[in-house]
């Protein structure tokens, strides 16, 4: 996803000044300490343990420690956030009781509609909605860019009473008081250290952000919103997709976590967060939040949300938008439910009609599309390649306004934003724009509130386009929009920006675990910049689009939430269980899902695409308590060191495999590695009825090509409620494997309840040779 929102270069608004100094030669690390530390029982108080670390180790004896200690964590994890020299890093590594040191990094941000999409009926008395009751009594904890809190998504009118549990608070800040919080919005919190520390080393000057919970660029709004915003009727985006528009958990409560500024979410903040939000007492965490794959014991939101599920907090993370590329997913680590994103079958056709009498199919939100309409005529078309100066990009600047004054202007997608390319050519005097997928972005169709009368195409069609353009003198089209369009085109399909499997650091489990609506949603918007999110942006209105696995995140975060509210004692593994193996494999249509012009396999759509419908009522669950990770940890070769970094245990994985023989960890999902010389394996898999007593179960399989799979047994009787049944899988492969090739193949095991077909407990198999 192209950031095409620049609002993080907004200066239309009341901004503080966060004050900077600058300091080359100090950098922010991340110190995790031992959380049964020998050390720590000197001290008074942890925040002194925390300090004394520092003491120890500065160079300056006329500094205060404190002024270099940026937090101090105890919850997420046992440590602290320090600015340091390098020469005291490596101080610092030599005393006792440091598990592990690692640099701040900086993660980035990855409706009216979609809720019918997946089956919501607010009228249905037996639909999932009535059944949660809206998500009534949970509470989602959004860790983002802020929340608008006058966005009518956040009214609280309906709401019951905050919960008796919750301890977090309502932080003043700039243009934020404790009255912007209600019994929706029943909290906000900024965290800015981590930011203000990087940028007091690296880029000294003035920035301008809001130095308080308040959003400044409107990816928190959106996302907050999408997952537990109220029902707002008449909602519309300048008149498109008029509708009323509801967050997946409408009844839900929703806490705002400010992790992230104008260049980025630095992973000291995101944990401070988290660190907070476990003792506030939020139910979900979702983070819209990535980048790249990273190794569990350098990943901080890996560090965090395991002590977050600990607690019995479900975490629900972004995929990432690196798609298509192989093994580009992030969050994987198994704790946490990692969402790629999928498409609607919601359009909003902008036909580009060329002067030789074919037609191009486009997209478009551009609203004020009457000047193109009264005209009826078709106006020049211009693709300006020959600058050397970007201008096939539509660069700033890089467009003669004596070439495209008066014309289409024809702008080749990527590099920077799509709607800002749209302003170039305004401000060069062009009439209007027609984006061009490149082969990188093929057909994929995130739309835009575009400035001027505009068009995205797919790459096929640009192909014609520009065959056009060279084909004549003077080549003319005009663009034809068709409003908003639902239910003609099929879906889901895969999210071509969506990240791809298989996790990079952990093959062992398939990631993503599912996909959820992620392309052109609509939802809260804040009042303060246009939809676009561009500084030239006068417009105003309250929703807007966006596309992005940040988008897919919330979705599946209300859907959790419908769960819980359901199920108030299930773990957030027994959650997470209940999302995947009720997931649809095929689309609406009752075809597979499609990925491009292919059917979709499980390393783009884990288990499918999420159904709320089916979620709160699974029949089954797999559930995994938090000690079978870390044997899970073990059998993967991590380090004594590795897994006390990651799960704060301090284990023997000799003792912990001795006891757990043949250990399998319980997920939904079963992935499969044959080594070079490996010819068979076996899984073990216990299952819980949640459904009702006295329930059967019967076997389905579908086997991987080139591979023989057997269960046993292959019937579960069930006579209680939260029994639980363990079965075997064996898998025995029948390819030749080469060495110097890695190959696939795919495959899924059901149990189907033999008395109803509505239980039908599916979990994706993936098999690689390598």
């Amino acid at each position: 996803m192209e950031y095409s929102k620049s609002h993080l270069f907004v200066s239309t608004l009341f901004l503080c000044l966060l004050s900077l100094r600058g300091n080359s030669t100090l950098q922010t690390y991340i110190v995790q300490l031992h959380p049964q530390g020998v050390t720590s029982s000197s001290f008074a108080s942890k925040a002194d343990w925390h300090l004394s670390f520092l003491e120890q180790t500065m160079s300056s004896v006329e500094e205060d420690a404190s002024s270099r200690l940026v937090y101090s964590y105890h919850s997420a994890m046992e440590g602290f956030a320090a600015q340091l020299s390098e020469s005291e890093l490596e101080s610092l590594k030599m005393l006792p009781d440091v598990v592990a040191i690692r640099p701040d990094r900086i993660h980035q941000v990855q409706t009216t509609y979609s809720y019918k999409f997946l089956g919501l009926d607010p009228a249905s008395k037996e639909g999932a909605w009535h059944k949660s009751s809206f998500g009534r009594g949970t509470i989602i904890g959004v860790l983002d860019t802020g929340v608008w809190p006058e966005s009518p998504s956040f009214n609280d009118h309906g709401m019951p009473r905050v919960p008796k549990k919750w301890r977090g608070i309502c932080q003043q800040g700039q243009d934020f008081n404790s009255s912007n919080c209600n019994r929706k919005l029943i909290g906000a919190r900024f965290f800015t250290r981590g930011y203000r520390a990087a940028l007091m080393s690296n880029s000294p000057g003035v920035v301008q952000e809001y130095a308080s919970p308040r959003d400044t660029h409107g990816h928190g709004t959106h996302t907050s919103s999408t997952a537990g915003g109220a029902s707002v009727g008449m909602a519309s985006v300048l008149g498109n997709a008029a509708g009323v528009a509801r967050g997946l958990a409408p009844g839900a409560h929703v806490a705002m976590y400010k992790v992230c500024w104008l260049n980025g979410c630095y992973s000291s903040d995101i944990l401070a967060a988290m660190d907070v939000a476990i003792i506030d007492g939020v139910d979900i965490l979702s983070l819209s939040l990535g980048g790249f794959p990273t190794p569990l014991f350098a990943d901080s939101i890996a560090i965090g949300s395991f002590r977050a599920v600990e607690h019995g907090i479900s975490v629900v993370c972004a995929a990432g938008n690196n798609g298509p590329i192989e093994s580009s997913v992030a969050n994987e680590a198994p704790w946490i439910a990692t969402i790629g994103a999928s498409t609607l079958d919601r359009r909003f056709p902008a036909i580009v009609q060329m002067g030789n009498g074919k037609v191009l199919y486009g997209q478009s939100m551009y609203p004020g599309n009457r000047l193109m309409r009264s005209t009826g005529k078709e106006i020049e078309l211009v693709y300006v390649t020959n600058e050397n100066t970007g201008s096939e990009f539509c660069f700033k600047g890089s467009l003669p306004r004596a070439k495209v004054r008066g014309k289409i202007v024809v702008c080749d997608r990527g590099i920077n934003g799509r709607a800002e390319k749209g302003e170039v050519v305004k401000e060069a005097g062009g009439a209007g724009m027609i984006l061009a997928n490149t082969e990188i972005n093929l057909e994929e169709d995130s739309v835009d509130v575009h400035f001027l009368p505009s068009t995205l195409i797919g790459f096929d069609e640009s192909i014609h386009l520009k065959a056009y353009i060279n084909s004549t003198r003077r080549p003319t089209a005009r663009i034809v929009y068709g409003g908003t369009v639902i239910g003609k085109s099929r879906a889901p399909a895969v999210a071509q920006f969506s990240a791809r499997g298989p996790s990079l650091s952990n093959p062992s489990i398939l990631k993503p675990d599912v996909i959820a609506p992620g392309v052109n949603i609509i939802a809260a918007w804040p009042q303060n910049i246009g939809p676009t999110g561009l500084p030239e942006d006068s417009r105003r209105v309250n929703f807007s689009v966006m596309s992005g696995t940040s988008m897919a995140c919330p979705h599946a975060s209300g859907i959790a939430a419908l769960v819980r509210s359901v199920h108030p004692k299930w773990s957030p593994a027994a959650i997470k269980s209940a999302i995947m193996t009720t997931a649809d494999v095929t689309d609406h249509s009752g075809n597979p899902i499609m990925d491009g012009d292919k059917p979709a396999g499980v390393f783009a759509i884990g288990a499918g695409h999420i159904n709320p419908v089916r979620a709160i009522d699974p029949g089954l669950i797999y559930d995994i308590r938090p000690e079978e990770y870390v044997t899970h940890l073990c059998t993967l070769g991590y380090t004594k060191s590795d897994i006390l970094t990651i799960t704060h245990r301090n284990v023997s994985c000799r003792e912990m495999l001795k006891m757990n023989r043949g250990f399998s960890l319980n997920y939904p999902s079963i992935s499969v590695t044959f080594k070079h010389g490996m010819r068979s394996k076996r899984v073990r898999r216990q299952i819980t009825n949640v459904g009702s007593p006295n329930s059967t179960y019967l076997l389905e399989v579908m086997a991987p090509k080139e591979v023989s799979v057997k269960v046993k047994p292959q019937r579960l009787v069930f006579t209680d409620i939260n029994q639980s049944l363990s079965f075997r899988v064996w898998f025995i492969s029948r390819k030749r494997i080469r060495k110097d090739k890695r190959s696939f193949s795919q495959g899924h095991l059901a149990w189907v309840n033999s008395n109803n077909s509505y239980h039908k407990v599916k979990s994706p198999i993936s098999v690689t040779w390598k």
